[in-house]
């Protein structure tokens, strides 16, 4: 009987370095992630943590290193890549609808159609309608609350039928119930084989995740929470914020984590 394969990575990371006129933000990253896993990102702020998706996308310089996804340059396979930024980076005054901003998820499937036909707006229609998003269609987006606005912006990704998912921070300022949402959306997506790539500053919520990313400008570590999340790590990732350790630590206790 033959071995099983290896998988390809859904995302690799090699030896990744990135500054800011002359000011390093990254140093010598490296870590690679299987497909199907929901992954989650944490550091302080300025840790590199948003730049690293980024570098992701091919969105900003590299001083050395490389990623590559799915094995390949991120060019290469750009189209099976959605990125959700954070809410606080878009234009919310941009004159577009619900509907509008999740058709935008189709761009790379119109080539050299001018206007989504009917399968786009079908295929937007039912993004909607898997995100709760439906009867907001017609909505001005900046009329939406941040957890609408968030959803929205999943189903575009959802819309670009995306093998790998960069969110950033998708958690903040959203309530429970949306939380909860986004969730059973990102399990529902990896047990389908996707990969979901998490920027989190919420350390009560890692027991969510396959693996953790824990990074402050250098990699800490990586590896399941249950492993790498530990009070050496936190310390050398926080720099002793114990107010946020006891939180993460008293999380990924079995007894009590406690899933929505």
């Amino acid at each position: 009987m033959n071995a099983t394969q290896p998988q390809t990575p859904a995302l690799s990371v090699h030896n990744l370095s990135v500054s800011y006129e002359s000011n390093p933000v990254l140093r010598s990253i490296a870590f690679s992630v299987e497909p199907g896993l929901l992954v989650g990102i944490i550091g302080p702020n300025g840790a590199g943590k948003s730049t690293l998706l980024k570098a992701t996308l091919g969105l900003i310089r590299i001083d050395n290193g490389q990623v590559r996804v799915f094995d390949q340059p991120i060019d290469a396979v750009r189209r099976r890549v959605a990125y959700v930024p954070q809410t606080g980076a878009v234009d919310w005054d941009f004159p577009v609808t619900v509907l509008d901003v999740v058709l935008m998820g189709r761009s790379t499937e119109l080539r050299w159609k001018l206007w989504p036909g009917a399968r786009d707006r079908e295929k937007a229609f039912a993004a909607l309608e898997r995100v709760g998003m439906a009867d907001y269609s017609r909505r001005h987006i900046r009329r939406l609350s941040g957890g609408q606005q968030q959803r929205v912006f999943l189903a575009r990704a959802l819309c670009q039928g995306a093998d790998l998912m960069l969110l950033d921070e998708p958690f903040a300022g959203v309530d429970a119930a949306t939380e909860r949402a986004i969730f059973n959306l990102i399990d529902a997506l990896t047990n389908e084989g996707r990969t979901v790539i998490v920027v989190n500053h919420d350390l009560s919520i890692l027991s969510r995740f396959d693996r953790v990313v824990m990074v402050n400008q250098r990699l800490i570590a990586f590896g399941p929470p249950e492993v790498v999340v530990n009070e050496d790590n936190l310390k050398l990732t926080y720099g002793g914020r114990l107010s946020l350790l006891d939180r993460a630590e008293a999380a990924l206790r079995p007894e009590e984590v406690v899933k929505a």
